[in-house]
């Protein structure tokens, strides 16, 4: 009897954890089972969280369930930042940013979370970077700009999102190199400081993809880029790098989930993203805009964050420049 007894205790007892391991199974095995929302750290109606919208109405038809894109550019996307790093690992909360938000602003400022605390899913794009001015000025180039700047000390004042983002830092570095000293002025989103730019209220904007129309139509002028490679929009305008400034940002941008999310989990969204980028609808918005379709897979994406820590961690050391 009393070994009965200890074969129906142990029967139940295990039977009783297998209905406590089966909804977590279920859960891994069934992601996603609600819609995924997403924190954008791009303002509304930039050329990446249009494109994004448009890469997650395609990927949400292989998951089966709909994306809610959130935009929260509060203190350069640190707010988005720290509210996904505090979800369920579950992957039905993202993260829409760049290595500004993972590599660049934890190295210069003090903020509550770092890379590690997230799981990267995947790079998308590549996206374009430039510094530029209204058109009536009389800069047609950037010697021509820093010619002023050294003769006219404090006098002009640029606009970029937030402190610490590669878009500040590329005029800090050129400040450094040329013994420049002119005003930053932060905004929370590249068409916020535009609008400021056009409007007269600031000197020069660093800025993404925005100003591109105003390019087009004869508004502003680019003065120069701050990627890898020259623009294949606007191939006779010179990067940084091309003019002597050690600055390059090759502005990645990318979806990441909170860290410890399952790898079966990633591979789903992997898959899912990794489809819509070929998308005819979506290769054409990325062309049109100057985005480059770059897919990096959760691993290689990894990488590439660490790699790219490093060597802003070294930039930092090497100009001196300033951080909290």
């Amino acid at each position: 009897m009393k070994d009965s007894g200890w074969r129906m205790g142990t029967a139940l007892f295990l039977l009783g954890l297998v209905f406590l391991l089966i909804p977590a199974l279920a859960s891994a095995q069934e992601f996603p089972t609600k819609p995924i929302n997403v924190r954008s750290t791009f303002g509304p109606g930039t050329p990446f969280d249009v494109a994004f919208r448009l890469l997650a109405s395609r990927a949400e038809k292989m998951l089966g369930q709909p994306f809610s894109v959130i935009n929260d550019t509060t203190g350069g996307g640190m707010i988005a930042m720290n509210t996904i790093a505090k979800e369920k690992p579950d992957g039905h909360n993202l993260l829409l940013g760049t290595t500004t938000t993972f590599v660049w602003v934890p190295q210069f400022r003090k903020v509550n979370v770092k890379y590690q605390d997230y799981t990267p899913i995947v790079q998308f794009g590549k996206g374009l970077i430039g510094m530029v001015v209204r058109a009536e000025t009389p800069y047609k180039t950037l010697k021509e700009l820093v010619e002023y700047a050294k003769k006219n000390p404090g006098k002009l004042s640029y606009g970029a999102t937030a402190k610490s983002t590669p878009k500040q830092v590329a005029l800090e570095v050129i400040g450094k190199q040329e013994g420049v000293d002119w005003t930053f002025v932060p905004f929370d989103a590249d068409n916020l400081s535009l609008a400021a730019l056009l409007g007269g209220h600031i000197d020069i904007c660093s800025a993404g993809t925005a100003w591109i129309p105003f390019v087009q139509q004869g508004k502003v002028r680019l003065l120069a880029t701050f990627m890898e490679n020259r623009s294949k929009t606007f191939p006779d305008v010179p990067t940084a790098q091309e003019l002597g400034y050690r600055f390059v940002d090759p502005a990645v941008y990318l979806i990441a989930g909170p860290k410890g999310m399952p790898p079966s989990t990633v591979k789903k969204l992997e898959d899912a993203f990794h489809k819509g980028m070929e998308d005819p609808e979506f290769l054409q918005l990325m062309k049109k805009g100057d985005m480059e379709v770059f897919d990096r897979n959760s691993a290689d994406l990894t990488k590439h964050v660490e790699q790219s820590f490093g060597t802003v961690g070294k930039m930092i050391v090497d100009f001196k420049l300033p951080v909290e």
